[in-house]
Formats: structure tokens, sequence, C-alpha cells
């Protein structure tokens, strides 16, 4: 099998015209030096299991190191001041959970259909070890792939390409959904609301890969679906782009009516549409999602169907056909209103004809980029392993510099604009080289939703309280847990302690009354 790693270099490569061989070193001006981390940003990592490219390492692993490889992973994360992982659960019509219909991956132990023996939900162990760590976990989904390979032989026997085989046509040797089918929309929402409805998941997202890449001499097997569903539409193209619409309303619509605080985001192709294309376009030269894939991105967040768009701009500073820098300005005036975050070129770092990646400022100062821009609320990076691989040194660039300091995710107002009461009667103990913190339940909110979580601040004795300063963070808590051990004091220091409550939207209360304490 093709080794997926390689298979995204090549997508975006071939599909979109973008030869890596053309990338120049950048031509931008120097940066100025990042400032202060910010308290309220998105930092995010997709953790790929598609063809073992981030976990697990091998299907063919024990279950138990299988679960030490999770933990690794989340420790990692959480070390370099990661607070959101795009886990994978769902990449070929398959699962990487127990709660659903859909047969196991053949990713996880080999075969598909089977489930791990002895038994475990690698999504639930995922939600609980992410929370614990003060990371969100967004469940990912791939829309429209049903196989990754031509061995359909191979599939299980309730693979829903063999329980319904009109619902698939094959491109490029490998069987994906037919959009343009009305009980096919249907199936992906209720296979997605399995999830939200079983799993506490901090949000649903999606990738890119909806009507599929062009590939020369392929054709798009859908008109007989066109005749029969397309009569109200002068072209296939806009009955193609208005089948892909109607999924992400129907999922928004849905996933909002049973969760109502759950987060629904998507990654699109890194350029919406060329201005040769559309009007409106970017200053680009490469492959659409608009044209090339019939998916409107910019309209599912113009429309509110949608909380934040994800788009991929794996390009460095001043590429001539698609420059990251032009790219990141249309999102910003493109997003309209909804959370932008931007998706990060991490294993280009390991691509030697990559030659701007291989400088090692071109993610710092893309990083920078954002942070001068106020309607970017953060990053994704691809994928999990290239940031373990710590390429030229960019998870320690994180952890050093960029993510230095605990980061709370952006709040989404409008889904939620209510925070939680303040915490009460905050006391400290100090004893054996730690301070333990406890404190008493907030009072319930105006809106009655629960407290889901905490923040835990110290300041020195002669430091000012101010809850902005994220430097001041010592734990950041999603459970209800009312105790706190702080291990990092020093015998003798005078610290000052305040703690805050976090809703699920993470909307952050008032600060309790400060306590002060000298560390034994």
């Amino acid at each position: 099998m093709t080794n997926l790693r390689s298979l995204y270099i090549t997508v975006f490569a071939l599909c979109t015209g973008l030869s890596a061989m053309a990338q120049s070193p950048s031509g931008m001006p120097p940066l100025p030096e990042a400032g202060p981390a910010p308290k309220r940003e998105f930092r995010a990592v997709w953790v790929a299991t598609v063809a073992n490219i981030d976990w697990p390492s091998s299907s063919k692993l024990p279950v138990e190191r299988q679960k030490q490889e999770l933990l690794n992973l989340l420790d990692f994360d959480h070390n370099i001041g990661i607070n959101a992982v795009m886990f994978q659960v769902r990449p070929a019509a398959d699962a990487f959970y127990a709660k659903g219909k859909e047969p196991w991956s053949k990713w996880l132990n080999g075969t598909q259909g089977h489930a791990p023996i002895p038994f475990y939900d690698p999504l639930q162990m995922a939600i609980t070890e992410s929370h614990k760590r003060g990371i969100e976990l967004h469940a990912w989904f791939n829309p429209y792939r049903a196989t990754l390979d031509a061995n359909f032989n191979a599939l299980a026997p309730d693979h829903i390409t063999r329980l319904k085989p009109e619902w698939f046509m094959v491109y490029g040797g490998i069987k994906l959904f037919n959009p343009g089918i009305p009980e096919v929309r249907e199936y992906i929402v209720q296979t997605l609301l399995n999830v939200v409805d079983n799993y506490d998941i901090d949000g649903v997202h999606m990738d890119d890969y909806f009507y599929p890449y062009r590939i020369a001499g392929q054709t798009i097997k859908d008109a007989e679906t066109f005749k029969q569903y397309g009569g109200a539409f002068a072209s296939i193209d806009d009955w193609r782009r208005d089948n892909v619409d109607q999924l992400i309303h129907m999922l928004g619509d849905s996933i909002h009516k049973h969760k109502p605080n759950m987060k629904f985001g998507i990654s699109p192709m890194g350029i919406w549409a060329n201005k040769s294309q559309h009007p409106e376009g970017s200053d680009t030269r490469g492959g659409s999602a608009y044209v090339e894939l019939y998916a409107d991105s910019r309209k599912w967040s113009r429309e509110g169907w949608i909380d934040y768009i994800n788009p991929q701009l794996y390009w460095n500073f001043g590429y001539r056909l698609a420059a990251y820098e032009t790219l990141v300005d249309w999102w910003s005036n493109n997003a309209y209103g909804r959370h932008l975050y931007i998706g990060q070129a991490a294993y280009r770092i390991g691509d030697p004809k990559q030659i701007a990646f291989r400088s090692p400022s071109q993610l710092p100062d893309q990083i920078k980029y954002l942070r001068n821009n106020p309607r970017v609320q953060g990053s994704v990076f691809f994928s999990q392993k290239s940031l373990q691989n710590n390429l030229l040194g960019i998870a320690d660039s994180l952890r050093t510099k960029y993510y230095n300091h605990p980061a709370l995710p952006p709040v989404m107002l409008w889904l939620d604009s209510v925070g939680p009461k303040q915490p009460t009667q905050l006391m400290a103990t100090s004893l054996a080289g730690k301070v333990t913190l406890r404190w008493n339940a907030p009072l319930p909110a105006n809106d009655n939703e629960p407290t889901y979580g905490y923040v835990i601040y110290r300041y020195t004795g002669d430091e000012k309280v101010d809850t902005e300063r994220p430097e001041s963070i010592v734990g950041i808590r999603y459970d209800t847990s009312l105790v706190f051990e702080d291990k990092t004091t020093e015998r003798g220091k005078k610290y000052i302690y305040i703690v805050t409550a976090l809703d699920r939207m993470k909307n952050e209360s008032e600060h309790s009354e400060p306590v002060t304490v000298v560390a034994n």
C-alpha cells in the first residue's frame, strides 16, 4: 500500500498544480519578534490513523502497546503546549470507536471488523486521557471515502459498500460515497451523530476530501445520479456543490440540535477559488476547492453552518502560485466571524525538496504572522509524527518559545456567551514540598450550565493578580475535582493563588478570592 504520508504530499503537489520543486526561499521582510503568547489560542495537531500515519504505529501492535503509544502521544502534546487534538476516528467508512454501526478499522488491528483483544474503545480512551491533560478532543471524520485501496474482497461483511453497493462510485481505484444520493447524506449525518450522542467529544471535525481530487484520465461516474436528482440545476458542477452544501448544512443543524455546545469545523483545501475562477477568489494560481472538489467552503462560514474553518495552507511565504501570507490574509477577510485556524505543514519540514521549509524560521515565522492578525485564532499542525520527530527543532520551538505558557481555546460566543460563577472558599496548605488547594464549587450559572473545569493561577508575593497573564497559569483542569496539588513550589517562597471556573465552551468565571501561602 502506498504510504499515506507520501500520498498527502502527492495530492498537494499534483492535484493542486503546486510543484514541490518550485518552492522558493521566503521573500518576506523580517517579522517582529513574537510578543507574549496569548492566553486564548487554538493550538492543535492532527492525529492521523489512516494507514497508521500517526497512531497506532502499526496495526500489528498488541493492545497494551497501542494504549501506551496513545498515552505517550498525549503526554508529548501536553508538554509542548498543544491544547486540542484532531483524532481521526473514521478514515474510510470504518471506526476507531465501539459505539457505532460501521466496522472496526483495519488500521487498528490488521483486519477490518475485528474488535481489539483485549477489548477497549480507542476514542473513549483518547477523550478521557486528553481531558486529564487539559486538551480538547475533536473527532475527525472523512465523510465520503469508503476505501483507500482496491482490495474490496478484504472489506468486512457488514461494510456499507457491501450492504449498499448502489451508493458508491469507483474513482482512482477506490470506492467513494456518491454525494448526490440523498440517502448517502442522511447515512453520513446519522453516522456522525452516533459519536456526538455517545461520546464526550469537544468537536466534530472533517477534512478536505469531498468530491475526489482530480486524476488525469478519470471521470466521476455520477451522470445518472445527476439525471435523477439534478433537474433544478443548469450544470453538473453547481449540482455537485449543492450536494456538498446540503451535507454541511444538515450536519451543522443536526450536531447543534443534539448538543448545542458542540463545535463543528472543517479543514478545506487551502485555496477556495483563484481570482481567475471567481472574482472574489484569492490572488493565487493553484487548484481550488470550489472548482476541483466542488466544495464551496467559504459559504459554510458565511451561512453560519460551521463554527470554525481550518484551511490547509501548506505553502511557504512568497510562493509564486499560492503565497502563505496571501492566503492567510484572504481567509481572515472571509471567515465571516467564525473562528479561523490555519493548517500548518509541519510534515514538509522533512521533505528534502521543500527548500523553503528547510529553513528553521519558516514555521515559527508563520506563527508570528498569524499572531499579528486578530482574525486568526490559532494553528493546526499536520501531523503528530512530524511534531514528535521534532523536525528542525519545531517541537522545541513550540515548547520553549511560542507555546511556553498554557492557553485556553478561544470562546465561541455564538454558541454560549454566559460564563460560570466563580469558585468560593479557596484554601491552601503547604506540606512536604507541595501546596494543596481546595475550594467549593461555584453557585449555578445564570444559564444553569454545569461547571466543566477550573483554571489555577499562581503569583509570587510581589506580583499583581491578573488573569490575563497566561504565564501565571499552573493548571487547566477539564474535570470537576475541587482539589489541586502544586508540586513546583520553592521552599520558603510566598505564593498567591486564585482559581476560576470554566464551562463546556471554556467561558471563564471571575476569579476566587486570593489565598496566600508560604511553601514548606
